[in-house]
């Protein structure tokens, strides 16, 4: 595999007004739609400043979360996969995103199931993936879903979810090749052996999906000791709004496919 951060594209797709109703485990009030088109639109040009060629998709009403192209299909140089997204209201959106990412890579791989993945389960290291299984990623998904990375040349693992954290990237991101912040539930992951596990502050563990972009670590602006802490460690650090994709239980990972 190559660096699991040196990213030279993305793929989004822009939120449509559906968006406001996206699903969300424990209800709460719906985003503010106009904030949630902002957010998303601060991301792409953070992608955009820090040297990736991103392409932004269409928006689909039908979709509330279609914004969260990460989901529905996994992105490596190799190749592309495309996913069973675990919610069935989100199984439509994979039809959408089969042609532009046909035309984007060498080779387009599909699960074909019963069993499910969604990509924020998926997390990307220097020598491996680790495949978290969660409400939205069952075994036999995740063993289909190394099956077809091992055709790309990646070697997968499986790991279990902590109760009440979404998605396995939900509780984890990565800082650098070797150094993963991760909410003290899954700090103990025993697939994190041989790596650095640096622990979110206290009350910040909504910090944990964070996404590492070449040199440059986005995290959301609200997390002030996080930003401290990545500081500490000489890391580069961009805050980005995620206050309204927040109530839609979304992070920064979510908004896109990159390769």
């Amino acid at each position: 595999m190559t660096s699991p951060y040196a990213f030279t594209h993305a793929l989004c797709r822009t939120p449509a007004p559906s968006a406001v109703h996206g699903i969300r485990a424990d209800g709460g009030p719906d985003p503010d739609f106009t904030g949630l088109a902002a957010e998303h639109a601060a991301y792409v040009a953070a992608l955009r400043d820090l040297g990736l060629t991103v392409e932004v998709l269409s928006p689909l009403d039908d979709f509330p979360d279609a914004l969260f192209t990460e989901d529905v299909a996994l992105t490596f140089p190799e190749g592309a996969i495309l996913l069973r997204p675990g919610a069935p209201t989100r199984a439509g959106e994979v039809a959408h995103i089969r042609q532009p990412l046909a035309a984007l890579h060498p080779r387009l791989l599909e699960m074909s199931g019963p069993g499910y993945a969604d990509g924020g389960d998926v997390l990307r290291l220097a020598d491996r993936v680790i495949i978290g299984l969660s409400s939205r990623t069952d075994h036999i998904g995740a063993e289909e879903l190394a099956v077809l990375l091992s055709e790309l040349g990646i070697r997968a693992e499986i790991a279990e979810t902590p109760p009440g954290v979404l998605h396995f990237k939900t509780g984890c991101g990565l800082i650098d090749e070797r150094t993963i912040l991760a909410v003290p539930a899954l700090a103990a992951c025993p697939e994190f052996a041989g790596l650095e596990v640096v622990t979110t502050p206290a009350d910040e563990e909504g910090a944990a999906n964070l996404l590492r972009i070449r040199d440059t670590v986005l995290v959301g602006d609200r997390w002030s000791a996080t930003h401290a802490l990545l500081a500490a460690r000489g890391v580069a650090v961009r805050p980005l709004p995620t206050t309204e994709i927040a109530h839609i239980d979304a992070g920064l990972s979510c908004m896109s496919l990159r390769w």
